[in-house]
């Protein structure tokens, strides 16, 4: 499986969905990342790739893109679709994870709708939240309860901007933990990452919707001795 997720900074994929990353890479999935922005005003070019590619390693990504574009200097939303097309075209990803539309950044907002466009063919997109993201409300949750450390831990190899949160004395990271925490409570479990998809392919024959539990497994087996 091929996994493509999609960031207008540096350090929104990590927020948004790096435990999902982290869960689908230790199953063997290829996962690669498009940053769009080297996140030079919010300081230092090359600290800020740096930072990536660090966290981009935790997250078990074999590559990271770069759109190379300044963050709240984005192009047109037509140069945004050619730019995620052509990566599209090179990853041929089987999941495609981006930021959330609804959002008080112009640059999620401007990279989630050219997102729209360049993955009209694609089966399986879903957005993501971040700090700066309003009304959302996930209907997709994945158990993170494994990953949550490393999640964290990549959050924080963005040392450059763990603090600027604008919430006084709160990091960037204990912002994820809460969030992960919540979006837990709301899907049942403890940690838990949450999506809004614009498109969610389920393949049934593969895949069964609902696992069966260990008892019913146990009487299956006790009748099949019998």
């Amino acid at each position: 499986m091929n996994i493509l997720a999609i960031g207008a900074h540096p350090d929104d994929i990590e927020f948004g969905c790096g435990g999902t990353l982290i869960k689908y890479a230790g199953k063997g999935a290829r996962i690669e990342l498009l940053v769009m922005t080297d996140g030079a005003r919010g300081g230092n070019r090359r600290v800020r790739r740096t930072e990536q590619a660090r966290a981009a390693r935790i997250l078990g990504a074999r590559r990271v893109h770069w759109g190379l574009y300044r963050d709240t200097m984005l192009p047109s939303i037509r140069t945004l679709i050619d730019r995620m097309e052509r990566t599209l075209r090179a990853v041929r990803p089987d999941f495609i994870f981006v930021n959330s539309p609804d959002d008080t950044h112009q640059d999620h907002r401007q990279v989630a709708r050219a997102a729209v466009s360049a993955t009209r063919w694609a089966r399986n997109v879903l957005f993501y939240e971040g700090p700066t993201t309003v009304d959302f409300t996930p209907t997709v949750f994945i158990d993170i309860g494994d990953e949550i450390g490393r999640k964290i831990q990549a959050l924080r190899t963005h040392k450059s901007q763990v603090m600027k949160t604008r919430i006084e004395g709160t990091a960037i990271c204990e912002i994820a933990e809460a969030s992960a925490h919540f979006r837990g409570v709301q899907g049942r479990i403890r940690w838990a990452e949450g999506f809004m998809p614009l498109r969610l392919f389920i393949n049934i024959a593969s895949q069964p919707l609902i696992e069966p539990s260990p008892a019913r497994t146990a009487r299956r087996g006790r009748r099949g001795r019998r």
